[in-house]
């Protein structure tokens, strides 16, 4: 048994098809059948019920491919510290963020990180996904951080919460609040908001305010980005939160703030707490505070 076989194993049961787990691991499915086959045979127990349609774990394979995955971050976990103790800033960092911040904080940290003295050899992968299957990719060591949006309830996580920015209400030009220069709780009572799809954390705010403020879902509209959602809005299909970094102008459209108490999210990065890369993380971090502070509705939070 060795740490390549244990990967194959662990690819296999994540992907649950031989064709797919083979392409991963970048080896032929018949070579990757035989060594799973060889596994089995070296523990003694079948890992797999194979059938003519799937590839399903037994239970003894489920707790074995849990066991694997652990072997496998502590393999890797001693690798990054290797690499660690001769430059903690270099190497590569697997970094993963909401889609609703991607296109609006990323232009603001990718350029800076590439022409700044503190990472220069420092190689950046990053994911986009919804908060859950960020989480879980953090767990499993496909990602090094998340950045999303506060609060994260994983004991596990060390979570650096970064800055709060302000929600402001998105308005066609022709709604009669866009003539508003202040929206109150009671401006919105019985309107209708487009809302993200299920799974944006963003989606559940929104809901909360509608709550709050006794605004109702549109339930015939749903969209599954922020710019997706943008034009809704500008189209007159109603009304929606939209981040201060998301609020770019467009024709028809108004960005309108809230009275005291505003409504704000506030934006973090979480780590594994036993991540070989805390440092180069913490400066990840201060370098974050810094560049956002320079932006307009937006709190660094220490």
């Amino acid at each position: 048994m060795n740490l390549r076989d244990l990967k194959y194993f662990v690819t296999l049961a994540e992907t649950k098809h031989f064709s797919k787990a083979a392409k991963a691991c970048f080896v032929s499915q018949p070579s990757l059948s035989i060594q799973i086959k060889k596994l089995e045979t070296f523990l003694g127990v079948d890992l797999l019920e194979r059938t003519s349609r799937s590839v399903l774990l037994t239970d003894i394979g489920k707790i074995i491919a849990e066991q694997a995955r652990e072997l496998l971050q502590q393999a890797e976990t001693i690798q990054e510290l290797a690499k660690s103790a001769q430059d903690p800033f270099s190497g590569e960092l697997n970094l993963g963020v909401i889609p609703t911040l991607t296109s609006y904080l990323l232009p603001h940290l990718l350029p800076d990180l590439a022409k700044t003295e503190s990472f220069p050899k420092l190689s950046i992968y990053l994911t986009e996904q919804q908060t859950s299957q960020l989480i879980l990719g953090l767990k499993q060591g496909k990602l090094d951080a998340v950045i999303l949006s506060l609060p994260v309830t994983h004991s596990e996580f060390t979570v650096q919460p970064l800055f709060e920015e302000e929600l402001r209400l998105a308005v066609p030009e022709r709604n009669s609040l866009a003539k508003k220069k202040i929206i109150n709780a009671t401006d919105l009572n019985g309107k209708h908001f487009i809302l993200l799809e299920e799974g944006h954390c963003l989606r559940d705010q929104t809901i909360l305010l509608c709550q709050k403020m006794h605004a109702e879902e549109a339930k015939n509209f749903r969209a599954a980005s922020l710019e997706i959602l943008r034009y809704m809005v500008s189209t007159n299909l109603g009304l929606t939160l939209m981040p201060t970094l998301a609020c770019r102008p467009q024709q028809g459209l108004r960005y309108l703030p809230f009275a005291f108490p505003k409504p704000k999210r506030t934006i973090g990065i979480i780590w594994r707490s036993g991540s070989t890369k805390k440092l180069l993380l913490m400066r990840m971090v201060e370098h974050i505070r810094r560049l956002m502070s320079e932006q307009p509705g937006i709190n660094i939070i220490h």
